[in-house]
């Protein structure tokens, strides 16, 4: 017989993907360790790693969110944790400035060191970030 206590990286993404529901980014930008990396695995413009948390920052939601002409929500279905690893299957939500829809799902693999998310690996619709977004720049 297994005995279950609540995994603490769990509860905190709860608590971050409550926020991101509502359009507050802070708590998720505040869990990032300095040295947070980024994933984007795939052929977009935007694929590649993002190490460092300004670099994150910078060059990959500065980017992002400038192309957005309303809040970005993200809604989490589902949440599985083991150990330092937490997985969130999420739908995110948008119009970008041209008008477009940019409402994407994605599975993010996340993982904690010390309380702060130091790794995530996002999943989603490629083909839904070309038809959407321009790519950043310098891509």
């Amino acid at each position: 017989m297994s005995t279950s206590s609540p995994n603490p990286n769990k509860q905190r993404m709860q608590a971050i993907f409550a926020e991101l529901a509502e359009g507050n980014g802070k708590p998720f930008v505040d869990a990032m360790a300095d040295n947070f990396c980024w994933i984007l695995p795939g052929q977009t413009a935007w694929s590649r790693r993002y190490e460092g948390k300004q670099v994150v920052r910078e060059q990959l939601f500065r980017p992002l969110f400038a192309q957005f002409a309303g809040t970005y929500t993200n809604r989490a279905t589902r949440f599985v944790a083991e150990g330092d690893m937490v997985v969130v299957e999420c739908r995110g939500a948008v119009i970008t400035k041209k008008g477009k829809p940019y409402n994407n799902s994605y599975c993010y693999v996340c993982r904690f060191a010390g309380g702060q998310l130091v790794e995530l690996v996002e999943y989603m619709d490629t083909q839904m970030v070309d038809a959407a977004l321009d790519p950043p720049a310098g891509a």
